[in-house]
């Protein structure tokens, strides 16, 4: 299907969350953040109907552009016409986490190396730095159940998210969430680079000095105020400009 025949179907609001959802998609692959063709990110379709768009499987996230992506319902189904699968085992941590939170218009799943190597940590993420406070605020972890997740783990998983916005998804990956596809991007930014100074320092080898525990549990008690909003918006267009001077081909 060509460019302007999807952007011919669907509304200005829609192409423009594809926009945006492909721009996500681009930068996660110039960070490195990517993992071949696994891992999506999903967005919620602006509108009533409770659909999504999702990556078409088997494109590396470097090719992925606003007219390939392939809008589904919540069950992964197709419900526009698309010259692309998706692949739904992958749409079953996005399907879960969508369908329990209405704020979750966007969720993002990596298995980025040092979101991999922080799951595996008995302690987790620790306060060892600024940015760190930001994850931490609004945090929580799923134990691993083994690649593929069933009805029943969906359940657990979205019970461990409860009304948090960062996961850490034990031996598995990091995930955020938002209500924007900015704030989810930035929240994923934010905990992978946590992930990343935490890994350095420990390499070290050197005594570590932690945040004190008061600035942590203040930043903890003003979780709500501290995430509602993390400043995807005011970075957001910044990132457009870098994407489009990368490769502009992603807005197409």
């Amino acid at each position: 299907m060509s460019v302007q025949s999807v952007k011919q179907q669907v509304s200005e609001q829609e192409w423009q969350a594809r926009v945006d959802l492909a721009a996500c998609y681009r930068m996660v692959a110039h960070y490195g953040w990517d993992d071949l063709i696994f891992t999506h990110i999903s967005a919620r379709v602006p509108g009533p109907e409770h659909h999504f768009l999702i990556n078409p499987y088997g494109m590396l996230f470097e090719e992925v552009t606003a007219s390939s992506l392939v809008k589904v319902d919540l069950q992964g189904n197709k419900v526009m016409e698309s010259d692309y699968d998706i692949n739904p085992a992958g749409f079953t941590i996005h399907s879960a986490v969508h369908e329990a939170r209405e704020d979750a218009k966007c969720v993002m799943h990596l298995h980025t190396n040092a979101g991999v190597a922080v799951s595996v940590l008995e302690k987790g993420l620790q306060p060892y730095s600024q940015q760190s406070l930001f994850a931490l605020s609004s945090l929580s972890y799923h134990d691993y159940e083994g690649v593929a997740l069933n009805p029943d783990e969906k359940l657990r998983l979205v019970a461990d998210l409860g009304d948090t916005n960062f996961m850490i998804l034990r031996n598995h990956g990091l995930l955020t969430c938002a209500d924007t596809i900015p704030d989810a991007f930035l929240g994923m930014y934010i905990l992978q680079r946590s992930s990343e100074i935490q890994l350095q320092a420990q390499a070290a080898g050197e005594p570590l000095v932690s945040i004190p525990k008061p600035i942590l549990d203040g930043i903890q008690a003003q979780a709500k105020q501290v995430t509602k909003s993390v400043g995807g918006a005011l970075a957001w267009p910044g990132i457009l400009r870098k994407c489009h001077r990368l490769d502009p081909g992603f807005a197409e």
